[in-house]
């Protein structure tokens, strides 16, 4: 009996040979896994040894040989197959345990493994007779068979084998990618397209305690949940991590100054930023919906000291803080006082190269909902024109609004949010109850709409609660009348011809 070792990860590898030694096994080894054998003790061949050719072209060919490829290959149930290798002095190999050249991390010309994909494709196609495990988590059970029952059942190689041909192309469709220049570039909408996941942790559940869920991140695309770190509290759940992706990406949509978001259900329900310090811009993002905020994820652009540390302890607690650090001594603090939090840091968010969301067994696929005009493209389309100070406002009820729920409408006041309208089916409904939680902070204030009002009564809405700058799409078959409707109700309308619908 023959075991082939030949890894580049060598986790395990010790004790998987040393094991198949102790069944009876003869140990095969290439290169870099001979060399950890031997240093360790573990009785085996090189492949040198094997083959009787040294390995060449700087190590580009070792294991490409009949004497290899041959004892993997044969078909045991073909007697004319064991007469040719028997002819020929080659043994029949039995397992083999093979992982790659880690192109994903470093990809180049000189980490695409050719000998590693090869052994694995032949002992994966004559896995009727030969264990292929590509996996350091396969080794002990694997040990565990052979020592119980001398062999490796047929539905386990059948398994390994699967795992190791999706091993393979997982391999492969990186190189692809490499190649065809997109590994670091926006996939095109190709008529076929198959991104690279890989499992980045599991999660306590998924939407719901009876789901199942897992984070997986895109093999060969950044992503900023690759820096995530979770400094204290519980394991992150499925929405945990939705919202704060949330929250994380609106927080830097909102420019240089002092930011903090509170998102909850996907959607903010409290934003602010501060020409002062991050304390107050957190305190009036909390300000604009305090029940909301409870169970919420917490953004921020800038680092937690003590002081924004003890006002957040003296608030309802959060389910997730999310900032680029922490002053020494504030992770401790909090968790003592919220022992359950969890307080993250990370680094900014990257913009994704596409947009994937199920529909059932379906992937729908989109660009990302980026901000393609600026205030110097948008159009006042009435008689009245804002102030040049309430700029920012306009840009920040704008860019808070098309992170929200549509249908939406964002009421903003000096720099903070202080009415959302969410997730409405009308878009009216969604004017109303941003209006009811601005109170009579609405007067003067600016409003944001993530689409055009299909009819004045939405926008008279808010121009009679006291909003007096509006900014929303247009395109509406009824824009004249919108518009006519706004100039008598003597408040500013500005059209962006930018939608930004959100579900």
């Amino acid at each position: 009996m023959r075991a082939l070792l030949s890894v580049y990860e060598k986790d395990g590898i010790v004790d998987f040979g040393r094991g198949l030694v102790d069944l009876g096994y003869e140990i095969i080894a290439s290169g870099g896994t001979s060399r950890e054998l031997a240093a360790h003790g573990v009785a085996h061949m090189s492949v040198e040894d094997v083959t009787g050719f040294a390995e060449m072209l700087d190590g580009r060919v070792k294991t490409l040989h009949p004497k290899v490829h041959a004892g993997i290959l044969a078909d045991r149930s073909k007697p004319q197959h064991l007469l040719d290798i028997e002819s020929l002095g080659i043994e029949t190999i039995d397992i083999v345990a093979c992982n790659l050249y880690p192109f994903a991390g470093s990809p180049s010309i000189e980490t695409i493994d050719v000998g590693g994909p090869s052994m694995i494709r032949a002992a994966g196609k004559n896995h009727t007779f030969v264990s292929v495990l590509v996996d350091s988590n396969d080794y002990e059970p694997v040990l565990k068979a052979l020592a119980e029952g001398g062999s490796v059942d047929y539905e386990t190689r059948r398994a390994l084998a699967a795992k190791a041909f999706d091993h393979l192309s997982r391999y492969d469709r990186l190189i692809s990618l490499w190649l065809g220049g997109k590994q670091e570039d926006a996939l095109a909408l190709d008529d076929e397209i198959a991104p690279v996941l890989m499992k980045k942790s599991s999660l306590r559940y998924g939407e719901n305690p009876h789901q199942d869920g897992a984070l997986y991140t895109r093999v060969g695309r950044p992503s900023w949940f690759e820096s995530m770190v979770r400094h204290s509290g519980m394991e992150l759940s499925y929405l945990n991590l939705f919202d704060a992706d949330a929250a994380w990406r609106l927080v830097h949509e909102l420019g240089d100054s002092p930011s903090a978001a509170i998102i909850k259900h996907a959607n903010p329900c409290g934003v602010a930023t501060s020409t002062v310090d991050i304390s107050q811009a957190y305190s009036r993002a909390f300000e604009c919906d305090p029940i909301s905020a409870f169970g919420g994820i917490i953004a921020l652009n800038r680092p937690v000291d003590m002081h924004l540390a003890q006002e957040m302890a003296s608030n309802p607690k959060a389910d997730v803080v999310i900032a680029p650090s922490y002053e020494d001594g504030v992770i401790e603090f909090l968790s003592k006082k919220r022992k359950n939090t969890r307080f993250l840091t990370g680094e900014p968010p990257e913009v994704p190269a596409l947009q994937f969301r199920s529909i059932g067994d379906a992937i729908l696929v989109q660009a990302p909902d980026t901000f393609v005009t600026t205030k110097e493209q948008w159009k006042v389309v009435t008689t009245a024109q804002p102030d040049p100070s309430r700029w920012e406002e306009i840009e920040m009820a704008w860019k808070v609004c098309a992170k929200t729920s549509s249908n939406a409408i964002v009421i903003v006041s000096e720099g903070a949010a202080i009415g959302i309208g969410a997730g409405q089916q009308n878009r009216l409904d969604s004017s109303r109850i941003a209006i009811a939680k601005a109170k009579e902070k609405v007067v003067g204030s600016v409003a944001a709409s993530d689409a055009f009002f299909p009819f004045p009564d939405g926008m008279l809405t808010l121009a009679e609660a006291g909003v007096s700058i509006i900014i929303s799409p247009g395109g509406s078959i009824n824009d004249a009348s919108v518009i006519e409707a706004a100039n008598d109700a003597g408040v500013v309308l500005i059209f962006t011809g930018e939608r930004h619908f959100r579900h």
